[in-house]
């Protein structure tokens, strides 16, 4: 929400009150408690008529701070909470001197002034990384709707930029946007989002979670220009300030807190090809699809089906429509056959035509106005109504239908909606609606997860979900909603998918061809890299087919040259991919997460780094001109080993198969020997690339099993002319390959059980093969 109005003034029928003098302190075991007035207390007389904040500081993980800002403390607290994760071993300490009062936690400390001055700062090794002064914090009264609000607003410094606040296709540096965190159905061409999530994090290496799950309204670096301001309509706000100092490690300590990404199932990764939304589907169309990739060679994994595998109007009532899908257990058995995972539509609507309507009705199980009667409107579905996820039992008996499309064959859902969650409703649990409007996509993917788990086991469960909330990143795998078939379009979604990862979520996915409309064959193709070099792949759209061929034979190589691209690359996307289980990171990186010394790095979002070492820049026009950045060092193309130096930019032109691909200076990138399915022994045959590694570098690369363990680890050293290849764990066989690695003239090993053999070094080769046996 606006507040000033310019520099000196506020906007009219606002009255603001702020805590400005510290009345009191008090410690409590690991907690520290200030009491703050708005004017000088001292005197007996000013203790009278005057509101009295309460400022609590705690630490529920090392290196992070809550303050929680209270005015009235009388309210009832309804739910629902964010899921987060507090711990008690690690060490917290307090001071309290006659200047200050300070609580620590790891390398972080807030510090509230005493004093005429008043200053709200939080510091890392005692140096200042933001905070708030006198009058940036407090009180809201609004005259217009009579509502009450509390607010914070948090110093930015010079180049300081903002990142994340959720899947948003807006700038990816939010400096000079406007942000209300409120889920709604807005496609990939708005200001709205899908996903809104109340964090952000700053190339200083910090970041802010606002702990509401209603709608928290963001101002940054807008209304005032050196600030994050941030407002929710409470008699309280609550936040953490997150330390880094990197901000791969702000994004370790935040998802620590919120909940870690799930690791996928390897064949999650491979190519998904969907009916498309409205277009005419039976089972010989289903067919004709799924054997006319076969027949050009196109490897296919997951076949999906989107909303009409039901009935019309009976969305959702979870059986199949028997006129087009006569026999599914049998249709689902026969795609199975041909080596293929199955998905399935589903929503958390019940349409009036149901059959589980009645039943929802009668038992209670969906959501209710305040006068009884069951919550609809005639958008989406007629009579639609939802799914009360605070009802238990309402909960059991939505899995209960989940549990029985598994058992025919169903190996994952694609849950779509769970955004337009209305607020003038009664949930069963009595919990606050403006809160569960956007915390509901975090219940209903819940739901959906761990009924998957419970039913093929922890490390088969995988969704395609739509919304989310702080804390769905744990269910992995989410899309970018409704895009159009245009260049434009797929450079938005390029930014929401990076500024979702850099909201903590790790993996993100996006419809190959854009969703609405049909996208010109250059389109398509361009499309299709960038989508098979994404963390999940997904063909699909709304009135028209996806299938490669329905756009040009080209469009068939184009799929097939980067499917089989992205398989041959699991084994390094696999390791990806665990680090974003256990720390965080996503898979697909803004430049700057993984470049944050580098200040060039800051505003880059039309590319991206795939892992530790891939950067990838996809091309958004027909003639194939593209512009992009490379960091400092000696890049090599990954399809065509041409070298590119960094710290600068380049233009190329690419024809359709191809697109800037680099790898990373001293990078030992691991390749597979399957390039028709993602989920294979990568450690059987593997290829490691060695590219650029200067003198005195070392690299590394770790293959993984399928379940996310290493394997095998292989380290090459070079000193000089030579180079040390030291193995460690099993593999069968593989292969060391140098790119562009020259002066090199011995190789040698440093584990007397590697046998090294075939190996021809010429000093100023710029290749060469070495054959390694175990």
């Amino acid at each position: 929400m606006k507040i000033s109005d310019g520099n000196w003034l506020i906007q009219e029928g606002l009255t603001l009150t702020h805590p400005l003098y510290v009345s009191e302190v008090q410690t409590s075991g690991r907690e520290m408690t200030v009491y703050a007035a708005p004017r000088e207390a001292s005197e007996r007389a000013n203790q009278l008529d005057t509101p009295l904040f309460t400022l609590r500081f705690f630490s529920p993980q090392s290196g992070v701070i809550g303050v929680r800002i209270t005015h009235f403390d009388g309210g009832l607290d309804l739910g629902p909470d964010y899921p987060l994760i507090c711990e008690s071993q690690h060490e917290v300490s307090i001071e309290d001197t006659a200047e200050f009062a300070a609580l620590h936690s790891g390398d972080l400390s807030v510090r509230v002034t005493k004093g005429p001055n008043w200053s709200l700062d939080f510091l890392r090794h005692g140096q200042r990384i933001t905070g708030s002064v006198a009058k940036s914090n407090g009180y809201v009264q609004s005259m217009h709707d009579g509502k009450n609000y509390m607010m914070e607003r948090l110093d930015l410094g010079v180049g300081e930029t903002v990142y994340g606040l959720g899947e948003r296709f807006t700038a990816l540096v939010k400096n000079g946007q406007t942000v209300e965190t409120w889920n709604r159905d807005g496609g990939t061409s708005t200001e709205q989002s899908y996903k809104n999530i109340p964090f952000y994090l700053t190339n200083r290496g910090y970041g802010v979670l606002v702990n509401h799950p209603e709608a928290v309204s963001f101002e940054v670096g807008s209304e005032k220009v050196s600030k994050v301001q941030f407002s929710v309509e409470s008699e309280y706000l609550e936040y953490f300030v997150i330390d880094g100092p990197t901000p791969k490690k702000v994004l370790d300590r935040y998802t620590r807190l919120t909940g870690r990404p799930a690791l996928p199932p390897a064949w999650s990764f491979g190519l998904w090809l969907t009916t498309s939304f409205t277009t005419n589907y039976d089972e010989q169309t289903v067919n004709r699809f799924i054997d006319g990739m076969a027949e050009r060679n196109l490897p296919l994994h997951v076949f999906h089906f989107d909303c009409f595998w039901m009935k019309a109007f009976q969305w959702c009532d979870f059986e199949w429509d028997p006129q087009t899908f006569p026999d599914p257990q049998g249709m689902l058995t026969r795609l199975k056959e041909k080596g293929l995972k199955i998905c399935v539509w589903i929503n958390p609507y019940i349409g009036q035509k149901s059959p589980l309507f009645k039943e929802g009705k009668e038992k209670g199980y969906l959501l209710k106005r305040p006068d009884g009667r069951v919550w609809q409107w005639d958008k989406w579905q007629p009579g639609q109504a939802i799914v009360d996820f605070t009802h238990p039992e309402a909960s059991a008996w939505y899995a209960g239908h989940l549990n029985r499309l598994i058992d025919m064959g169903v190996d994952c859902f694609k849950t779509d909606f769970g955004e337009r969650i209305p607020t003038d409703v009664v949930w069963h649990d009595g919990c606050d609606p403006q809160k569960m409007h956007n915390h509901y996509a975090f219940v209903y993917n819940k739901l959906v997860y761990e009924t998957l788990q419970e039913k093929l086991g922890e490390s088969e469960a995988v969704l395609f979900a739509r919304s989310a909330s702080v804390g769905a990143q744990q269910f992995p795998v989410h899309w970018g909603g409704d895009c159009y078939a245009t260049y434009e379009s797929m450079a938005e979604s390029l930014r929401g998918g990076l500024s979702i990862g850099l909201s903590g979520f790790g993996f993100w996915s996006h419809d190959i061809g854009g969703f609405e409309n049909t996208a010109p064959a250059h389109i398509y193709k361009r499309w299709c890299a960038f989508g098979l070099l994404s963390s999940h792949s997904r063909l699909h759209g709304s009135k028209s087919y996806r299938v490669p061929w329905v756009y040009d034979d080209e469009a068939c190589d184009v799929v097939r040259q980067f499917t089989e691209l992205k398989c041959r690359l699991m084994p390094y996307l696999y390791p990806a991919s665990v680090q974003a289980a256990i720390h965080g990171t996503p898979v697909m990186r803004a430049m700057m997460l993984e470049f944050p010394e580098d200040p060039a790095c800051d505003y880059l979002d039309r590319q991206y780094m795939l892992g530790d070492d891939l950067l990838v820049a996809p091309v958004f026009s027909e003639q194939g001109s593209v512009d992009f950045y490379l960091p400092q060092g000696r890049w090599t193309h990954l399809l065509n080993n041409s070298v590119a130096e960094g710290s600068r930019w380049h233009r190329q032109q690419h024809a359709f198969n191809s697109l800037p691909l680099y790898v990373r200076p001293n990078t030992l990138l691991a390749l597979g020997n399957n390039s028709q399915k993602p989920d294979y022994d990568y450690s059987e045959r593997a290829e490691f690339h060695l590219f650029e590694l200067d003198d005195g570098c070392m690299a590394e690369s770790h293959l993984t099993d399928l379940q996310g363990n290493i394997v095998f680890t292989l380290t090459a050293a070079r000193k000089g002319d030579l180079i040390t290849v030291t193995p460690k764990g099993k593999a069968s066989h593989w292969t060391l390959c140098l790119r562009n690695i020259v002066n090199v003239k011995e190789i040698t090993k440093a584990s007397q059980n590697t046998h090294i053999h075939g190996l021809l070094i010429r000093p100023d080769d710029d290749s060469a093969m070495l054959s390694v046996t175990l």
